[in-house]
């Protein structure tokens, strides 16, 4: 039977409105037969009255060019697909995608951003943030309505009383200087003919607010709050008006009296004006706006989705503490804002504190540093008030609740408190299950800590006072993101940041966006591992969704990272210098010092050079590029040779002999004499054992240990790594009730008590980046081809585990793999999605050779599983 398209995707949106380019390529999955194969497809694109269609002979349906003239602003289109098998014949048409064209270019733009002319005092610590409306008239035979729309700080617009989109904390943290993000909205059925009225909330954000550590500092990107929105209206007889932000608008003071990321949001209720954004308001006592200026050049549509509020998280207890304090325990350390349904009189003041840890039953806000994290709700007395901070989040698990004008325990009991849990609305696209109940809350933990951390930018933490793209965190982690949520379009965006932060020299800098403060980490330096962003995370997001245009866009400062360190390697090859982070956070440091590994800092920067030049190699050949090709690669060798002869004694020992040493030459393949290879993995398995199967990696060894393990012929070793649950151990902070990641082994002591040291988050991912090794190696699901074109399934089974199982949604459609041990052997149910085909590597018998659709398989039990 002929296969059976969905519906289009388009580029990598999921909400193709507004998007961004003008000749968006288009992807689909298939449901077939077993033994079909696609052989051509048919693409229909209707627009502009016209329907156009396009054959094209291929097999290939992810990310096929478009097949039509590039869209203009504000176009229109629909898009449907149907293919064909080897005998010719056209399946059934496709689902049809709708998409449309932002603002694609600066002259598009009229409005301009627009604020409070008393609200710009940037000497000013905590400005009260302002209200912005205007009233408009619609006229009769309105067809569409759409709204552009962004911000110097934050948004939430309403039109006509009613709230415009559902996202949150718009329009996020961009390099705001080079690339402003804004959103479309189709606002058609909040209009109606006559009379009606915009207008927005505003709050300070990344942009105004206070950011960095040291505490922070504030007007980093301007100092202004200003609302900057464009409403065109299309009437059926080919008419158009548009709205705009300028000189008409008025402004007066929010309800909201002081807003922030770290410190919370405080509210005066009865400081609102009912009706301020419905037509007909009296804005008498309002004040003209200020108007301010904004390089259109700069604004761009969105790669990615939104924030959202994802999931509503209920209290599972309600606590008293020694203090007599009230504190809610909501069972799930998360990223959020609380919402509450309160009675009481006017004036009464509700108080919510949030923290992620409890110390002697107390709330412990040590870990947060200067971060405040606490809302004030002050009510207004009339009836059941509801309300949820708008432009803050924050990290907790716990919430002290005091000034609550009733019976609490009766407010929780009726859910007028919950958590709103918030972050980037990615499409969940992996799953993990294993025999293991302590396995399976790990894995858990490092879902939790990604949906925590990834709140528009891929953040380190999201409960103090910093919460920024530190780079190397995401580059260890980035295979497991892309694994567990479609990561494509937000970190593609935020590579090209990344790109955008790099300076003149090269240098990557440790965060992005860069905080512009003389009182931050400058002179921004060059940073092994983190700076390496520039070149493994490309190659990590072509493996895994496919698309080249990852390693097009970012070659250029991929190439400019390496010949940096080439330079400051000098002719040896060796990038011993310079101030280095190194295995960051290795359990043996200090906690006042967490740079102070047990590897070489210089060991880990030639290994990561090493590295660099070896992805830059293979970026190139992926381009054609056959001289920087044969350039970089002759470049890797020469650092390879360098860093054996440095580091690598003859016996295969190494001159820092710890776990990170010989996990980076491993896992990065430093160590060309095979005899030297094969002494290293032992040294490596002797070191885990020495230690108890206890962790002793940080950021940059924690990646690699298992793989460089499960690897060279010690994959019981792996297994007794990852199970160990004595501290430091992945298992050891599951012991300890987390339910997210840790970013020290010991945040929690073993007595009971939270680590000494100021960095001591209870959700940091980096150290879940174990979990892609649990995906390929536990599960045994990976990628053999770009964008799973081929899967491998390679299950390895060990440590007792009797079952395992993961699945992941591709870009082909859904791949599965679940193996089970039973009396005779493992037993294992593969799924391989049409378009794709797989190969079955069990241990001990020969390759398998799968094609799309459901497979069982049986093998005698492999050496080291569970009998």
């Amino acid at each position: 039977m002929p296969g059976t398209p969905s519906a289009p995707r388009i580029e990598h949106h999921r909400e193709p409105r507004g998007i961004g380019e003008p000749a968006p390529r288009v992807s689909w999955t298939t449901t077939a037969e077993p033994h079909w194969r696609q052989h051509a497809y048919e693409l229909e694109v209707a627009r502009r009255g016209t329907v156009e269609k396009v054959r094209v002979e291929t097999s290939q349906q992810i990310l096929v060019p478009w097949p039509s003239a590039p869209l203009a602003s504000r176009e229109r289109a629909t898009v449907r697909v149907r293919v064909a098998g080897a005998d010719g014949g056209h399946g059934p048409w496709s689902e049809p995608t709708e998409l449309e064209a932002g603002l694609l270019e600066p002259g598009d733009w009229v409005a301009a951003p627009v604020g409070a002319a008393w609200d710009e005092d940037p000497d000013s610590d905590d400005r009260r943030p302002s209200l912005v409306r205007r009233e408009f008239e619609v006229g009769a035979g309105l067809c569409s309505a759409r709204l552009y729309v962004t911000a110097h700080g934050l948004y939430e617009v309403e039109l006509n009383g009613r709230r415009v989109g559902d996202d949150a904390m718009s329009p996020g943290w961009t390099v705001y200087g080079k690339h402003l993000r804004y959103y479309t909205y189709d606002v058609t059925p909040l209009l109606r003919t006559g009379g009606n009225a915009i207008g927005s909330w505003l709050g300070d954000g990344w942009y105004r607010g206070r950011l960095g550590w040291r505490g922070g500092f504030r007007n980093l990107f301007g100092s202004d709050l200003s609302l900057l929105a464009q409403l065109e209206l299309r009437y059926d007889d080919g008419r158009t008006e548009t709205v705009a932000t300028d000189a008409s608008w008025r402004a007066a003071p929010s309800p909201i009296i002081r807003t922030g990321n770290y410190d919370g949001e405080d509210y005066d209720a009865r400081e609102e004006q009912p009706g301020w954004s419905s037509p007909g308001f009296d804005d008498a006592t309002w004040t003209p706006v200020a108007v301010h200026q904004q390089d259109p050049a700069v604004l761009r549509a969105p790669t990615g989705p939104p924030v959202r509020c994802t999931e509503e998280v209920a209290p599972v207890a309600v606590l008293t503490a020694p203090s007599g304090a009230r504190i809610l325990d909501f069972g799930q350390n998360l990223v959020g804002r609380p919402r509450i349904r309160v009675q009481g009189p006017a004036g009464a003041t509700v108080r919510i504190r949030t923290a992620e840890v409890l110390q002697e039953g107390e709330l412990y806000t040590r870990p947060l540093r200067s971060a405040r994290s606490t809302d004030h709700y002050t009510l207004a007395g009339r009836g059941t008030e509801e309300w949820e901070p708008r432009f803050t989040f924050h990290g907790f698990r716990y919430a002290e609740v005091s000034g609550w004008p009733g019976d609490l325990d009766a407010a929780v009991a009726a859910s007028d408190i919950v958590a709103r849990v918030y972050h980037t609305d990615l499409e969940r696209t992996g799953w993990f299950a294993c025999s293991d109940p302590m396995l399976e809350q790990l894995h858990s933990n490092v879902v939790w800590g990604m949906r925590g951390n990834f709140l528009d930018i891929p953040t380190d933490c999201p409960q103090r006072d910093e919460r920024v793209g530190w780079t190397g965190d995401l580059q260890v982690f980035a295979p497991t993101a892309a694994f567990l949520y479609d990561v494509s379009g937000m970190l593609g965006g935020w590579l090209q940041d990344v790109a955008r932060e790099q300076l003149p020299d090269g240098t990557i800098p440790w965060y992005v966006p860069v905080i512009p403060s003389k009182y931050m980490w400058t002179p921004i330096r060059p940073g092994a591992a983190w700076g390496d962003v520039a070149t493994l995370t490309p190659l990590t997001m072509f493996d895994r969704y496919g698309d080249l245009a990852f390693v097009e866009r970012q070659f250029d400062s991929a190439r400019r990272w390496v010949d940096l360190i080439d330079r400051l390697a000098g002719p040896e090859h060796l990038w011993n210098e310079g101030f280095q982070l190194g295995d960051w956070l290795d359990p043996a440091a200090p906690p006042e010092d967490p740079a102070d590994a047990t590897t070489d800092r210089y060991l880990v920067a030639t290994a990561y050079f090493a590295a660099s030049a070896r992805a830059a190699a293979r970026m190139a050949e992926l381009l054609g590029r056959a001289d920087d090709r044969a350039h970089y690669a002759n470049l890797f060798e020469a650092v390879r040779k360098a860093f054996a002869a440095q580091y690598v004694r003859p016996d295969g020992r190494m001159t820092s002999d710890a776990q990170t040493a010989y996990s980076l030459a491993l896992a990065f393949d430093l160590i060309p004499d095979a005899a030297e290879r094969a002494a290293a993995a032992a040294r490596l398995a002797e070191l885990v054992a020495r230690a108890g199967n206890r962790i002793a990696t940080g950021f940059v060894g924690t990646p690699l240990v298992s793989d460089a393990l499960s690897a060279n012929g010690y994959l019981d070793t792996a297994y007794d790594l990852l199970l160990e649950r004595e501290c430091p151990s992945w298992l050891y902070a599951v012991t300890q009730g987390a339910t997210t990641v840790w970013e020290r082994w010991d945040a929690l002591l073993p007595d009971g008590t939270v680590n000494p040291g100021q960095m001591t988050s209870f959700n940091h991912y980096a150290l879940g980046a174990v979990a892609d090794w649990m995906h390929r190696v536990v599960a045994g699901l990976d990628a053999a081809a770009p964008g799973y074109r081929e899967i491998l399934f390679r299950p390895r089974p060990g440590g007792g585990l009797t079952s395992a199982s993961a699945r992941h949604i591709t870009p082909y459609g859904e791949a599965a793999i679940a193996w089970r041990l039973t009396a005779k052997g493992i037993e294992v149910d593969t799924t391989v999605p049409t378009g794709t085909t797989a190969v079955l590597d069990l241990d001990g018998v020969p390759l398998q050779h799968l094609g799309p659709g459901r497979h069982r398989a049986t093998a005698p039990h492999p050496a080291g599983a569970a009998r």
